[in-house]
């Protein structure tokens, strides 16, 4: 719904339950069997969940990056938007198509395929000044649905009190808007109130500061939370007519996975053939 909502048009766009699609998860377990432990390890956004007590965390979240390079590459997919905090995963899923396409040269060559293309190597597609957009109550984590405190985030189902509320409330410093990027920089909560002003204008960050640079954080987040409103208000709206008619909702799902699947199941079986699996 709030893909919809938001303006994917879903004869054009597939949408579809992961898990209706079982070429994920099949692909995904190849692709565990073609990462290497080191790459793993790298990952910085499993260290930044596990914590301190990483020894407790499951094997799902672990793998789960190859589970991502599988969402892409079940489709031979080439770019990938994404926001910032992506991008390692991203070059993650470059690293296990190389691989891939490196360790069944011989056999990809033997299904008719040029072996050093097979996989694509997806790029990412980072676009706007709010690539990565942080906690409304920590501008040094992102903002997630995860995190304890709904204050926090801006959920799409927020009504408009509800985000006026959450923005002036938003953690700030003392200091006026500064009037320069490379001060901005330097301070994480303005960068980030400045830079999702910037993204729901479509303006760059200078063009923000030339605006409201040197004002009070009070007459900022008055005139951020008025855009919040207007860009998102007619979005919950839309959202909430598409919920009262959940049947159609789980029709546009069940097409999509069909749609999905047309495209990763003669993917899916021609990996199978190149890694020697047996198919039904």
């Amino acid at each position: 719904a709030a893909y919809m909502a938001s303006g994917l048009n879903p004869k054009r766009s597939i949408l579809f339950n992961q898990s209706q699609v079982p070429e994920h998860a099949e692909l995904a377990w190849v692709f565990n069997c073609v990462a290497r432990l080191g790459w793993l390890n790298r990952m910085t956004q499993f260290k930044e969940k596990a914590g301190k007590d990483r020894e407790n965390a499951s094997v799902g979240l672990y793998a789960y990056p190859t589970l991502m390079a599988a969402d892409i590459l079940a489709y031979r997919a080439t770019h990938v938007p994404v926001g910032e905090d992506q991008k390692q995963h991203l070059e993650l899923a470059r690293d296990i198509a190389q691989k891939f396409n490196s360790d069944f040269a011989d056999q990809i060559r033997k299904a008719g395929f040029e072996a050093s293309t097979f996989f694509p190597l997806p790029e990412p597609v980072i676009m706007g000044p709010a690539t990565r957009v942080m906690s409304l109550r920590d501008g040094t984590k992102k903002m997630s649905k995860s995190d304890a405190s709904d204050l926090s985030r801006i959920n799409m189902t927020d009504d408009a009190d509800t985000i006026a509320r959450k923005i002036q409330k938003a953690k700030t410093d003392p200091l006026p808007l500064p009037t320069e990027e490379a001060e901005l920089a330097k301070r994480p909560e303005a960068d980030n109130l400045v830079g999702i002003y910037a993204a729901l204008a479509d303006k760059t960050k200078a063009e923000v500061l030339a605006e409201f640079g040197g004002q009070q954080f009070s007459t900022f987040k008055k005139a951020l939370a008025e855009l919040a409103v207007s860009r998102i208000a007619p979005v919950n709206a839309e959202m909430t007519r598409l919920l009262a008619d959940p049947a159609e909702i789980d029709r546009v799902l069940a097409d999509g996975a069909r749609r999905a699947r047309e495209i990763a199941g003669p993917i899916m079986d021609k990996v199978k053939d190149i890694v020697g699996f047996l198919r039904s």
